[in-house]
């Protein structure tokens, strides 16, 4: 418990107090953000354009620094688990760094190629999951396991197929999963403080879930009805407090009207350590309920594009992402974001309800 306090504590106040110092040397590094012109017209162009973007390095730091922090005020060594999760997060974040540097140097949107970008995604996630195959515990559990996933391991197991297919065929699970979660979080920043919200809304999740199976451990409760076998999940809890804690005191500094976006970098980081605390809890198909916002968000530019194409240029939507579509109905940007963050709330609920009840069915 007090690490978890110390994570999510110490995040936000790094977040909170040293955000406009960060600012002030974006500013001097000139990391403006670029104004796609492809945005409606009421979206503020000129009001945003020119603010700092990169403030994803904020957060990210702040979370690893605290997270680490809180280990160290325990005397504990930080978890395989807990790195893998690191890991991803500073991985998908690099990726989105690169493209947001490319964005301020050119002064357009026009960032990385969003194939490499995919490629970069890619690797982060195969070295995820071979790492995450390895540090097995005193039970032989290891981080990541070979096993779909909703509240808890299903039956199947990809290893029936055989050592080098099974592994293959997970591996590439863990991909699915990490670029379609990394895309979709940065699909979902489009308006201040919308991804940020959700995103604290999910690590929220997260912790919880992390701090059920640690009490519901089977190695600590024998086995008993509805336990967990699952991989340093205290610690899990405290990396999801500690992104939890960064993003809220982030979130002061960019909510309407921002003063720092989270740039690609930002909500690439995100991605990537959802993902990776989806696949670790073992909740992978849960994500689908937590992550809620951000499968609408995404959803909703798959069906506009096939819709246009089946139609030969019919839309359903007027914009997408779909926030857009609310912006150009006339919405209010603080509107369509607080409406969103109650959406997304309302699917967190949900997910962590239908994981609590779950449990209880074993009982």
């Amino acid at each position: 418990m007090i690490a978890l306090l110390v994570a999510g504590g110490f995040s936000l106040l790094y977040s909170l107090l040293l955000t406009p110092l960060f600012v002030k040397g974006f500013r001097r590094l000139r990391w403006g953000q670029p104004i796609r012109v492809d945005t409606p017209e009421n979206h503020d162009h000129e009001f945003k354009r020119g603010t700092p973007t990169m403030g994803g390095l904020i957060f990210l730091s702040g979370a690893v620094i605290s997270y680490f922090l809180a280990k160290f005020s325990i005397g504990e060594t930080p978890s395989p688990s807990s790195l893998l999760v690191i890991l991803m997060a500073l991985g998908a974040g690099f990726i989105g760094f690169l493209d947001d540097f490319m964005k301020t140097r050119r002064q357009n949107s026009a960032g990385v190629n969003g194939w490499v970008k995919i490629a970069g995604q890619v690797l982060i996630a195969v070295a995820f999951a071979l790492l995450g195959l390895n540090f097995a515990n005193d039970a032989g559990i290891t981080p990541v396991s070979t096993r779909v996933s909703v509240f808890r391991d299903l039956p199947f197991d990809f290893m029936v197929l055989g050592p080098v297919l099974g592994i293959v065929l997970l591996v590439i699970w863990i991909v699915v999963i990490t670029t379609a979660t990394t895309n979709s979080v940065n699909v979902t920043d489009g308006l201040d403080g919308l991804a940020a919200g959700a995103a604290i809304l999910a690590f929220g999740a997260y912790l919880i879930i992390g701090f059920w199976q640690s009490s519901q451990n089977c190695l600590t409760t024998a086995y008993e009805p509805g336990c967990y076998l699952v991989r340093d999940p205290m610690d899990l809890a405290v990396v999801s407090a500690a992104f939890a804690g960064g993003l809220a005191g982030f979130l002061w500094w960019n909510t309407n009207p921002a003063q720092v976006f989270m740039g690609d970098t930002g909500s690439m980081g995100i991605g990537g350590a959802i993902a990776a605390l989806a696949i670790l809890t073992q909740t992978e198909l849960l994500l689908l309920l937590i992550g809620g916002l951000f499968i609408i968000e995404t959803g909703s530019v798959i069906l506009q594009r096939a819709y246009f194409k089946a139609t030969k240029g019919k839309r359903i939507f007027l914009m997408t992402p779909i926030h857009h579509h609310f912006e150009l109905k006339g919405w209010q940007e603080v509107t369509i974001v607080v409406r969103f963050w109650i959406i997304a709330g309302l699917f967190v609920v949900t997910g962590v309800g239908a994981f609590y009840g779950e449990w209880l069915l074993r009982q």
